[in-house]
């Protein structure tokens, strides 16, 4: 056993420190090769950067994952807040009876609401503009008033028109696009229109606006108009019948376990879809993309671990002779490697738990983060024109941020395997033959 002084500290080695992992003289090893000095400047700054690296490609992975994981969740609630999560639509005749229907669909067990519709698409113009396509959507207003996505995110005016059967909701989109505001009149121009020995006349009826609606997705506010149910059978030439029934559920994904009773209580023939079927496209490609973005920022969190690599190899080779005096006291091959694992392992360590704390608060203040860089670049970061969201969301996922946590460990540890390996297979002999 041979023993050696290290400051005030006797520090014992050969077998019986060897034979405890991580002991104290490792670990005061290991911290001083990371402790930077004049002469090992260079492999401080690899050392420095491979933290940087590591902390970065953590709190990218977290801030990219949690924004998209708020787009989806943001688009997801609005979509199925404004739109039916099951639509049942005719066969074999006309939903004449959509009342008796609604009732029947609502008391199925797991259905929260059961709307009646008739929808169909209008040339809207108002004081401003040349105009825009819109869709009108007919529900009844006891209907509309349920929907809270729309009656609880009035920006002006009421719905004591729309009750009544005069008026009509505008998203705030179009409201501004049109000039229109609370009060003031829309026209709506239906190529289907009046059957005339001359042909079919285009029908023109203009509408008080009652009231003002902002969901928050650009793409609804800016091109549906809400319009009462029996004004719209009327509009559109439907009378008495509408188009389809869409049906609200506690549970969206539980759709498929709901498609036998609503099938059962409507007591005839219909067509049923969901809204998986209706978005497929649209949520797959919201999934490719979140998983092809995993993968890329991966990379960065794997550079920064080669960089732990050949800083590493360069404090080896610069530390050779430190090595082979080590060796010659008694320290045995393991002692070594574990004593530059750790050193490699605390870059990995230290730089993930940092780019977690970066990732979390960056996290949580995203939107204030987008509203400075927009006042400092004076441009439109996240235009909601092209993402459909007024606001940047992020949601942060515990199983994500996990897995984001042990990827990096692991990178960093296996990155510190082999250099650790090079170190305790060095020969001492070879080490000091020129010193």
């Amino acid at each position: 056993m041979a023993t050696t002084a290290a400051g005030n500290e006797t520090v014992e080695t050969g077998k019986a420190g060897s034979a405890r992992a991580f002991s104290g003289f490792e670990r005061m090893v290991a911290w001083r090769y990371l402790r930077a000095r004049r002469k090992e400047a260079f492999i401080s700054v690899i050392a420095g950067f491979s933290f940087i690296g590591i902390m970065l490609g953590v709190a990218t992975l977290i801030i990219v994952m949690a924004v998209m994981n708020g787009f989806r969740t943001e688009l997801v609630s609005r979509i199925l807040g404004i739109n039916g999560h099951m639509i049942v639509q005719a066969v074999d005749q006309p939903l004449s009876d959509y009342a008796g229907l609604a009732e029947r669909f609502a008391a199925v067990p797991g259905v929260t609401m059961a709307l009646p519709l008739v929808e169909g698409q209008t040339l809207a113009s108002g004081r401003e503009g040349a105009g825009t396509g819109a869709l009108v959507r007919g529900i009844r207003p006891d209907d509309l008033t349920k929907l809270s996505v729309v009656s609880s995110n009035i920006r002006s005016g009421d719905m004591v028109g729309f009750a009544t059967g005069q008026g009509v909701l505008i998203g705030s989109r179009m409201a501004a696009q049109l000039g229109l505001s609370a009060g003031d009149t829309i026209t709506l121009v239906s190529p289907e229109g009046d059957v005339t020995p001359l042909g079919v006349n285009p029908r023109v009826k203009s509408y008080p606006v009652s009231a003002i609606f902002e969901i928050g997705m650009s793409e609804y506010d800016a091109s549906i108009i809400y319009m009462p149910l029996e004004e719209a059978q009327l509009y559109f030439n439907v009378e008495g019948i509408v188009q389809s029934i869409e049906l609200f559920i506690s549970d969206p994904d539980a759709v498929d376990e709901l498609r036998p009773q609503i099938e059962e209580a409507a007591g005839r023939q219909i067509f049923l879809t969901d809204w998986r079927q209706r978005n497929q496209t649209f949520f797959s490609a919201l999934q490719v993309e979140r998983n092809v973005m995993f993968m890329i920022l991966t990379l960065i969190v794997l550079v920064a671990a080669l960089n732990i690599i050949s800083g590493l190899i360069m404090l080896v080779k610069d530390k050779s002779s430190d090595i082979a005096i080590l060796r010659t006291m008694g320290a045995s091959s393991r002692a070594i490697m574990r004593i530059f694992f750790m050193t490699g392992a605390a870059i990995g360590i230290v730089g993930t738990v940092a780019g977690v704390l970066l990732g979390v608060l960056v996290c949580l203040n995203i939107e204030s983060i987008r509203q400075f860089f927009s006042w400092v670049s004076g441009t439109v970061l996240f235009d909601p024109e092209l993402y459909f969201l007024s606001q940047l969301p992020a949601e942060m996922s515990i199983s994500e941020t996990v897995s984001v946590v042990v990827m990096a460990l692991t990178l960093s540890f296996i990155a510190t395997i082999f250099p650790a390996w090079r170190a305790s297979r060095l020969d001492p002999v070879q080490a000091l033959r020129y010193e």
